[in-house]
């Protein structure tokens, strides 16, 4: 898909695109606003639907974890301003919870830079996350149909991870920190050479050559 598609969406590993946004917070710049900092951006289809606002709630709920992973949360729909501060407002009075996040209100060009726009849904956004890093890069992103809340818990437990491995240079496995075979331990890279593989089982403890592991603090 060419890169001019109203339908394209970033790569891993690309630099998130660079925009100015409106916000319940104001005017945004994304994402020099949040330089040295990770954040978390994901869009819903709608202001004021049900699985909408258990997300909206949720991650509000989580959002002092996120924080103290050094990363933000951004919310994001086509809707306009007005319509995502008074569904603030309402989840305020309704169910007793303040969102400390802002929401963008969308025109559709963002939608459209990130591929949230799904040509046979209309003007809705997806259901997309994008957790960008503290360089301003894309690291993760998700995408989830309508009709399917999202695990906020996986969001920041796969935050958590993107920031180990960063920091460490290792693998997480799957289910990370329960993993079914190594619990919370971590995986070394593959050796590149064959001196580097005939030491790796002398070095950690291995499945074999291309499969060792460790604890975090080793």
């Amino acid at each position: 898909m060419s890169a001019e598609s109203p339908h394209s969406m970033p790569l891993l590993g690309d630099k998130f695109p660079e925009m100015t946004v409106k916000t319940t917070h104001g005017m945004k710049d994304l994402p020099g606003d949040y330089a040295g900092k990770w954040f978390v951006l994901f869009s819903h289809p709608g202001d004021f639907t049900p699985v909408c606002t258990t997300e909206l709630y949720s991650f509000a709920k989580r959002a002092d974890q996120f924080a103290a992973l050094n990363a933000e949360l951004i919310g994001m729909s086509v809707d306009q301003v007005f319509s995502h501060i008074k569904w603030v407002d309402w989840i305020k009075e309704n169910l007793g919870l303040e969102i400390p996040f802002p929401i963008i209100a969308d025109t559709g060009a963002v939608a459209e830079k990130l591929g949230m726009i799904h040509p046979g849904l209309g003007s809705n956004t997806v259901r997309a996350v994008f957790i960008v890093d503290d360089t301003g890069t894309l690291r993760w992103m998700v995408y989830y149909p309508q009709e399917v809340g999202r695990n906020i818990d996986e969001i920041l437990r796969s935050l958590k991870a993107l920031q180990i491995s960063s920091a460490h240079k290792v693998a997480l496995p799957a289910d990370w920190p329960h993993n079914d075979l190594l619990g919370d331990r971590v995986i070394v890279p593959p050796a590149q050479t064959v001196a580097d593989a005939a030491e790796r089982p002398k070095q950690y403890e291995c499945y074999d050559w291309w499969f060792c592991h460790k604890a975090l603090d080793e």
